[in-house]
């Protein structure tokens, strides 16, 4: 049985769903691979429960979970250390050395800050393996996206067997690792577009149906689809992130400033409460009602997407052909379509369930799976 070290960062909804998933499939982890995952330290922005041996065992995984979903800190835990820095907490470690016969951990960024960045390239330095589920740190500078996908080469080449980070861009879904493997055979992308907001999909396809849109914005933050200021999907940030990590996964130099996003609501309705934004939606409904009738009429529908295409990146609003896989789309699914040399006129579709921590806690494991098995 191969033992492999784990540590992970961050231990919100999609962190607690990992050690959950990690502790349940101990045995087919065992007898299909011959593997297990052994967590030494998890952190949050509070500080860091360590074991005091060679791993934190499943009852302490579990209390961990308990915890966090208490709304509770680690630095409370009976093994907690108080001090939530993320590179201190791997360099108290001391995992890795020239001369160390163990293995270097993976560390897994659940987390939703840049703050990582400089434990990731720590990590990365001490000849460690990373998994992000943190889109932040692929988005910031373009300088560091290369030295986190590049980590150890001296060439533009991507290096695949020490990072890997396939669920910032749809949860579980296969789309970095589609997007790599097209590059890897040579095929060139001209083109990516894709729905990457199970959020936003569901804003838009009940539209679709008619609906207000007050009404669908408020449905979808009473059923918890949007983040507590449902502004923070509204204003397409987090899509521009995902359209930003596929652009420099295609190979080229942009920053998030590159990016042109065009949001659901005016900069206007920033500064005001929740509340009070929810209300104001309303003002919207005539609005969205139009685009969506103009549209119809052309055979078309409003979808909220990403679009990388001849050197630039845009996302907000898009027509689309109403017979089209983006058009076809409904409720909270993700989409993308990546039309290539191979894959044209007819794109490459890939398409399902993209968002929701469970699924993006699969989509990590499977990453950190891979990166146990790759020498």
């Amino acid at each position: 049985m191969q033992s492999y070290p784990l540590v992970l960062l961050g231990v919100g909804g999609v962190g607690r769903a990992l050690l959950q998933q990690i502790v349940e499939n101990r045995s087919a982890h065992a007898d299909r691979f011959g593997l297990r995952l052994n967590v030494i330290a998890v952190a949050d922005s509070s500080g860091a429960v360590v074991s005091n041996g060679s791993e934190l065992d499943d009852q302490t995984l579990l209390e961990v979970v308990a915890l966090k979903s208490g709304k509770s800190k680690l630095a409370e835990h009976k093994l907690g250390k108080a001090g939530g820095d993320p590179l201190k907490i791997l360099q108290s470690l001391q995992f890795n050395s020239a001369n160390s016969q163990s293995l270097a951990p993976v560390v897994v960024d659940c987390t939703a800050t840049a703050g990582t960045v400089p434990a990731l390239l720590y990590a990365l330095e001490q000849n460690s393996k990373v998994v992000l589920a943190n889109k932040k740190p692929l988005t910031v500078e373009q300088e560091v996206y290369n030295r986190l996908s590049r980590a150890g080469l001296t060439t533009g080449a991507q290096r695949l067997d020490r990072a890997r980070w396939e669920t910032t861009c749809g949860a579980a879904l296969p789309v970095i690792v589609t997007l790599n493997r097209l590059m890897l055979c040579g095929d060139s992308v001209t083109k990516i577009a894709g729905t990457f907001s199970g959020t936003l999909g569901y804003v838009m396809t009940g539209l679709q149906a008619g609906k207000k849109f007050s009404e669908v914005v408020r449905e979808a933050h009473r059923l918890g689809y949007t983040e507590p200021d449902p502004r923070d999907d509204l204003g397409g940030v987090d899509v521009a992130r995902k359209a930003l990590i596929l652009a420099r996964g295609m190979g080229w130099q942009m920053e998030m400033s590159d990016v042109t996003v065009e949001g659901l609501y005016p900069l206007s309705m920033d500064g005001i409460s929740v509340a009070q934004f929810l209300e104001a939606t309303t003002s919207l409904d005539e609005y969205f009602a139009t685009k969506v009738k103009n549209a119809a009429k052309e055979g078309k529908v409003l979808r909220f997407a990403a679009t990388v295409e001849n050197g630039k990146c845009r996302v907000g609003p898009t027509l689309v052909s109403v017979e089209s896989p983006l058009g076809r789309l409904g409720g909270t699914d993700n989409l993308v379509e990546l039309t290539t040399r191979w894959y044209n006129p007819n794109p490459l579709v890939v398409q399902g369930r993209g968002a929701g921590v469970d699924a993006t806690a699969s989509g990590v494991l499977a990453d950190v799976m891979e990166l146990a098995y790759t020498k």
